[in-house]
């Protein structure tokens, strides 16, 4: 294809697939903890860190993600203070890093006017650094996964039955929030601060609703990340659109289109086990 003719298409697509396997399966094990907005509020305290990194003279990618990822430590010690009102530290933390960020961009002319590709991403201008970034971050977050699946696994659906069974919740749970500071830093240039969520929100929540498992959840959903963002950057590539918003669009109509046809379908069956039922009594009666 002729797009894949420039290299920033290829850093494009490079990227793109990194963040295409680790978002969902993150999103998976946010959206069961419910912990659904906690990519936005990371997204902004990242938002901060690259206004911050300007703003000292030092690179906006690396501290970004500093920022980010001490802003997921931030909002679990938080979430064990506020234990009975979870959504207390996603608010604080969300409306600190956001007036941060507005505060540090003022003093700052020159951040100020690129606000919008910081707000929006562009995946196209994707450099190798910050590719680096994105595959470090995806294979971190792979070997994570694998080496806890278990006790993820049971942090995940009930938290205090992990720890009578031993496990080491407090810190599981932090490293968990770490791990999401780090992929909303990767991926903010994708998608930018405003989109960052959907990367993780959209396809799992496909995959919860239409999955009959946890690893079919997590199968449909990586592979609906992945189908999302490479048909968004073709669409955007031909279209001349904003990748990330054309990727987050993209993702949002399979979530759709997903629901629309799985109601379709639970209705004929249901129709389907009605008819038999009625041939079944008819044919009681008649014998």
């Amino acid at each position: 294809m002729a797009m894949f003719d420039y290299e920033f298409m290829q850093r494009a697509f490079w990227a793109g697939a990194l963040i295409g396997i680790i978002a969902p399966v993150l999103g998976v094990y946010l959206m069961l903890r419910r912990q659904a907005l906690m990519a936005d509020t990371l997204s902004h305290v990242s938002l901060a860190g690259v206004a911050l990194g300007s703003f000292i003279g030092v690179s906006p990618t690396l501290s970004g993600f500093a920022i980010a990822v001490i802003g997921g430590v931030i909002v679990e010690q938080l979430r064990r203070t506020y234990r009975t009102y979870s959504e207390v530290p996603v608010a604080i933390v969300m409306t600190s890093g956001l007036a941060l960020a507005v505060v540090l961009m003022s003093m700052n002319t020159s951040l100020s006017k690129s606000f919008s590709s910081y707000l929006f991403g562009s995946i196209v201008a994707v450099n190798q650094t910050q590719l680096w970034m994105i595959g470090g971050v995806a294979l971190a977050g792979l070997v994570y996964f694998i080496v806890f699946r278990r006790p993820l696994y049971n942090l995940t659906f009930d938290e205090e039955t992990a720890q009578i069974a031993g496990g080491h919740v407090k810190w599981l749970s932090l490293s968990l929030s770490v791990l999401t500071g780090m992929t909303v830093a990767a991926a903010m240039p994708i998608v930018g601060v405003l989109l960052v969520s959907s990367l993780m929100v959209l396809p799992a929540s496909l995959a919860l609703r239409i999955a009959k498992g946890f690893l079919s959840a997590i199968t449909i959903a990586v592979a609906v990340g992945l189908t999302g963002i490479f048909s968004g950057l073709t669409a955007s590539y031909y279209a001349n659109t904003p990748p990330g918003g054309t990727i987050a669009l993209i993702l949002l109509v399979f979530l759709l289109v997903g629901i629309a046809v799985q109601r379709v379908y639970i209705k004929v069956l249901k129709r389907k086990v009605f008819s038999k039922r009625e041939t079944i009594t008819k044919e009681q009666g008649i014998s």
